[in-house]
Order: structure tokens, then sequence, then C-alpha cells
């Protein structure tokens, strides 16, 4: 096992807390902002991770990848992770469309101030630990912005295209939340080729625009 492989990995799992915590709290700042007082009743409106803690998304999924690229120095799992869905109540929502989207995309937003916050060290060439540092975050935060905005039931890409289905089909299409984990297996699993690339494409976008290079392979 290489040393600097168990580094960056080290890295890419300490990068992985803000990621999630960040993109998770922009959720529920915005929708309490937006008059829905539900994150804050479940506790949710806090930067202490327990809360957000999924079992799978948020542990087995992470450490699996970390795990891997400790051991060969590989993406053979993209680095990502997701909470526990958010609690929300729409009824509190004064504009439910637009209030909604701009729920949604509150955590990708959080994930490309960070892509940004990480870019600047990149930008100014630094080197070494800290440029390591700098490109593991940078990673993390691009493969969080590139899957979440997939239409993938549960995933923040699900909530922008909700608003703009009929109402049978958007109850439908939120319903298959609950079998979030079902769809994360078959998408890092079975069709890992295809979505990893989608994912690249935007988390690429992402870094080019704040790092000035590809950072997802």
């Amino acid at each position: 096992m290489d040393l600097q492989n168990v580094r960056f990995a080290l890295y890419l799992g300490i990068s992985l807390v803000p990621a999630l915590v960040l993109h998770e709290y922009a959720h529920a700042i915005v929708a309490v902002r937006l008059g829905d007082p539900t994150p804050r009743r479940w506790g949710r409106l806090t930067f202490n991770p327990r809360p957000l803690i999924d079992p799978f998304g948020s542990v087995i999924l992470p450490i699996l990848g970390l795990i891997l690229i400790a051991a060969r120095g590989a993406f053979l799992l993209p680095i990502f992770a997701y909470a526990k869905p958010l609690p929300l109540d729409a009824s509190y929502l004064r504009r439910q469309r637009r209030d909604t989207l701009l729920i949604a995309s509150a955590g990708l937003a959080a994930n490309v101030v960070l892509i940004f916050v990480g870019g600047i060290p990149i930008r100014l060439g630094a080197s070494g630990e800290l440029g390591l540092f700098a490109f593991a975050w940078v990673i993390v935060n691009a493969y969080m912005f590139g899957f979440q905005l997939m239409p993938i039931p549960g995933f923040d890409g699900s909530r922008l295209l909700a608003p703009f289905l009929s109402p049978r089909a958007r109850e439908v299409f939120l319903n298959l939340e609950q079998y979030l984990v079902l769809f994360v297996l078959v998408i890092f699993f079975v069709l890992s080729g295809p979505f990893r690339s989608i994912a690249a494409a935007f988390g690429n976008i992402a870094c080019n625009l704040a790092a000035g290079t590809d950072c997802v392979a």
C-alpha cells in the first residue's frame, strides 16, 4: 500500500465531511429562510454531521471508495456521500415551485463555492501536501456537485426536475426516493462507467472555472 495513496485517501475523507455538511446546511438554511421551519424542528440546521448520517450513503459507500483509493491509488468508485433526506413541508412555502428550486439549488451552490475555495491554492501553484489536499478538496466537491446534479430520485437533480412534471408524475417520481440505496447500487456497481462519465463532465466544468484544470478523470 503506497503511502501517498493513503495520504490522498485521508485528505479525500477529510474533505468529504465539510462537503456533505455544508451541502446539507445550505439546503436547510434556505428552506428555513423561505418559511419552512421543518429542518430546524428536525435538528438539521446544524454543522454537526451526526443528524445527517445515512448508514449506507454517509458511511459505507464513501469508506469503501476511500479504501480502494488507499489500496490501489485509483478511483474505482467515485468519492461521494449523501445524507438522510432533508425533511421539508412545501405547504409553508409561499411560491412552491420557485422556492423548491431554490432549496434544491442551494446544496449544489455550496459545493461550487467549496470548489472555488479549493481552486485558490491550485491556481497559486501550491505543491506538496497543500497542493495534494487542495486537489482532494476540489475532487470531492466536484463529484458531489456532478452526482447531485443528475436527475436520480433522492438527488438534487430530481428535485430540480420534479416541479416541471405533472402532479401525478411528480408524486410517483418523488416517491421513488425511498429506493435511493437501490439506485446508488445500480449506478455505482452496474452502470458506473456511463454515470461516472456524466458526473465527471459536470464536475470538470466546475473545476475548470475554479481551478483552471480538469480534476475528475
